[in-house]
Order: C-alpha cells, then structure tokens, then sequence
C-alpha cells in the first residue's frame, strides 16, 4: 500500500501487537505440516529481530513530518470514485445512499478478522432480532472473497464463513477478481459502470452494515463520537515542542534552504548518445489535466487480463476509463502531460504498454507513480518529471476566458522537445508564444539501451544471446 501512494518503500518500527503476530505464526508453522513459513518464520529469527529492533536514528532528518491523533479517528468512508476524499460515516449514513453490489474482498485485506468483523454485524443482528434471520437487502449483492486459502480455512473455522453465506453472500474464490476484472462480480452490460458509478471503499463492518441496510450506514452498535470536532492531525509528531527538536527543526530547514539556493557552478557534459538512438525527441502536448491518475484510468482492468487483445485493441482503450474521448483526441507522436502522481495505484504494466501502442513515446508528469514510472522503463516507454510544466498549463488555460469546463484531454498547440544530448526541454507555448528551457536528468547510456533494446525482457534475452555466442 506504501508502494500505491507513490512511495519507493515504507519502514514501520516493529512493536508488541507485531511480536505476538510473529509469534503466533511460528507456532503455528511449527506444528502445521502444510506451512510453507517454517523455515522463514520461526522464534529463533523473530528473537534476533526483537534483540536489534528497526528503529529510526535519534538524528535522522526528514523531508516532512506528519502526524495524526489516533484517539481522535472515527469511521470514515473514502469516495465516490477516489481514495483522496474521505467522508465521516456519520455524515454519509444520513443521506441514505443507495448501494448496489458490495464487495468484501481484496489480496491485500479480507483476511479470517476482516471477515469475522464483517460476520458480526450479521450475528449481532440476529441476536437483536431473534425471529428474522439477518439477510441481504433487497437488490444488493455482496461478495466475498478471502486473501488466500489459509485465510478462507481460519474463516470456515470460526464460522463467520457460512455467516456471510447464510445471510446471502456470494463466495468468490480467494485472491486477486473482481478489482482487476477476473470472475464473478463484474459489471454486466446496462450496469453503471466507472464513469457513472459512485464507487466507495470501507471497513468490512461497514461495507457489511451497509449490505444488510441496503444504504451506506453502519453496525447498529455504532454511535457518533461525543463531541467529536474532527481528526486531530498536522505537521511535526505532534509531541510538545522542545527546545532540543525547535532547533533541529530550524537547522534542517536551514540546510534545506541552502541546498535549494546553492548555484550549481559545475557545467554539464554532454551525454554521450547511443548510435541510432535520438539525440531530441519533440513532439506537440496532449494535457491530461488530473493529479492521481492511476493505472485504472489508463488501461481499464477488465482488459488486463484477455489474451486476445492486440496491440491496436490496447491503443483503442488506453486511457478510456478516464476519458472516452482520448481515442479520438490522441495522435501518433503526441507528447503526453498530465499532473502529479501520474500512474499510481495498481501494477499492471499494460499501462506504459497502452500508451506505447498508442505511438507516444514520452509521458510527462508533475510527478510519476514509482510502480508507473519502473514499468514504463521496463517496457522502454520513457518518462520525465516536469512540475513547472504542469503548473504552467495550467494557468495558461484556466485563465482563458472561455474555458469555462476542464477539458479532461486538450490538444494544447504547445510543443515540447526533449534535447537528449544536452539534458534540456525546451516547450514553445503554442505558435509564437514564449519558449523557456529547463534542464533534467542525463539519460545514461545504459538506460538508452535498454530503451533502444524495446525493453528489458528483450535486452535481458538479447545479452544472454551474446553471451552464450561467445562461450561457444
């Protein structure tokens, strides 16, 4: 999840609820023939990781601190159609919003506590109700699916497995389905689909209150938070502020600052270009005017995984679950610009592949999600992070007096070359209009192969080949 919000990694310092997890695990892998963890989790190593534990240094130096009062967290809903906007549950309950499928399921979640939360809400409802079975709302359907077997058996264990079923559930098979378009659960023809669904994501007693009730609600034990202002959060730890931490603070940002302004006196040499490879790639701006775009909307997940799909299919859907009119607007060679954190959330490569077939070579963002950005490369497709860009695009064309509706995708006019060689872009904004530089990274000569190669599959394979020419 780290990954998906557009970090490289994530480091969590291990406490008490992860030792006794641990612990639990070896035990468990132990005495359990069938688990496949007894040789990676055992007491020994958990003992070694407790005896030198992951903590950060007392100096380490941060680009951001933020923190976030626990005790102050209430249930919270994230949508429509974005994890970016989260709603109090207890201002959507009222609005009693309608929901028609509800889904309980997911690799990363729906394990045996997830789903014994989620039974609950049925159990407590029974126990409220003696005489009339908890079931389903009229026209919802909920589905549900553990994150593995292991996770499947714990649940049949306890029971909350045939729970869920007797009170209507569909049971799907455990892992990855209907998030990335495989099985049962799917939209069907007529269905509201991702361009007019209201689309929410929730905890598993939510999702299952909301499934019984037919409208997005709670459990009935849930009771809005007495004088409840809000979630406590904001920038530094949160701590009371001491003298020791003010002036690290001030010192870091100090430093920070010096960075930011030092000139940087030490000329660039050229890059040393591959032969054959294209010392400037230009083409014009096609703006994709949206932050967060992530690898849904540039190749829709029901397509991810048709084998029948050709290199023109994946052309003629790129970018269709974001706008539908990109088919039509798009054309060979255009440059491709959109905001920050372009390609977040899911991997699936088929979405550096998409726009590849689509003959644009380049992708331009604020800033690319780390999974987008390592698959574009991959798959030779190339990428540079331009946040002046962005920002210039758009106040030229918010200013302008008639664009009175975002245009999901513009033909912008602008053009953009990317001089290779030299490290620089130069964008002319649209024909006679101001032309400014600014320099990137260099584009080393061992990516240019890759690139030039048609990826890294086919560089890999291309370098074994030599190899084994040579040894013979």
């Amino acid at each position: 999840m780290t990954t998906e919000m557009a970090a490289l990694s994530g480091l969590f310092p291990v406490d008490k609820t992860l030792e006794r997890w641990l612990r639990n695990k070896a035990t468990e892998a132990a005495i359990l023939d069938d688990r496949t963890t007894r040789l990676r989790i055992t007491h020994e190593k958990v003992d070694e990781l407790f005896a030198n534990p992951l903590t950060a240094d007392r100096d380490a130096v941060y680009a951001k601190q933020l923190y976030l009062n626990l005790d102050t967290l209430a249930p919270y809903v994230s949508g429509p159609d974005s994890v970016k906007v989260g709603t109090p549950l207890h201002e959507l309950a009222p609005q009693h919003i309608k929901i028609n499928r509800a889904y309980i399921v997911s690799c990363t979640n729906s394990r045996a506590s997830d789903l014994a939360a989620a039974a609950k809400v049925f159990k407590d409802t029974a126990t409220a109700y003696p005489d009339t079975p908890p079931k389903i709302a009229e026209g919802v359907q909920l589905y549900i699916a553990a994150a593995s077997a292991p996770e499947q058996e714990a649940a049949e264990a306890a029971g909350d497995w045939q729970t869920l079923l007797d009170a209507g559930a569909q049971a799907l098979p455990a892992g990855c389905g209907p998030c990335i378009g495989l099985g049962t659960g799917l939209l069907e023809p007529g269905e509201v689909g991702i361009r007019d669904a209201q689309t929410y994501l929730a905890s598993p007693e939510v999702v299952a209150a909301s499934a019984l009730k037919g409208v997005i609600s709670g459990p009935d034990t849930y009771e809005v938070p007495t004088n409840w202002s809000g979630v406590e959060y904001g920038y530094g730890t949160g701590a009371e502020p001491t003298t020791e931490n003010k002036l690290s603070n001030f010192l870091q940002q100090m430093e920070s600052l010096i960075e930011r302004v030092k000139p940087n006196e030490t000329p660039r040499s050229e890059v040393d270009i591959l032969p054959g490879f294209p010392e400037k790639i230009s083409g014009e701006i096609i703006f994709c005017d949206a932050d967060n775009l992530n690898t849904d909307g540039i190749y829709p997940g029901k397509y991810t995984y048709q084998d029948h799909f050709s290199k023109e299919d994946m052309a003629r859907v790129c970018m269709e679950n974001y706008d539908p009119q990109f088919d039509s607007i798009a054309r060979p060679n255009d440059i491709l610009v959109s905001g920050f954190n372009f390609g977040c959330g899911s991997s699936r490569e088929q979405a550096a592949t998409a726009i590849l077939a689509r003959q644009i070579p380049l992708v331009v963002a604020g800033s690319l999600g780390n999974i987008f950005s390592r698959n574009s490369f991959n798959n030779a497709l190339m990428g540079l992070e331009v946040p002046r860009l962005v920002q210039r695009l758009r106040t030229h064309f918010t200013s302008l007096g008639n664009d009175t509706k975002r245009q999901l995708t513009r033909r912008t006019g602008w053009t953009l070359t990317w001089d290779v060689k030299r490290s620089l872009i130069e964008v002319q904004e649209g024909e006679g209009g101001e032309i400014w530089t600014e320099r990137i990274g260099e584009l080393s000569r061992n990516v240019q192969e890759i690139i030039a190669a048609g990826g890294l599959e086919a560089w890999v394979k291309t370098e074994v080949e030599k190899a084994a020419a040579t040894n013979t």
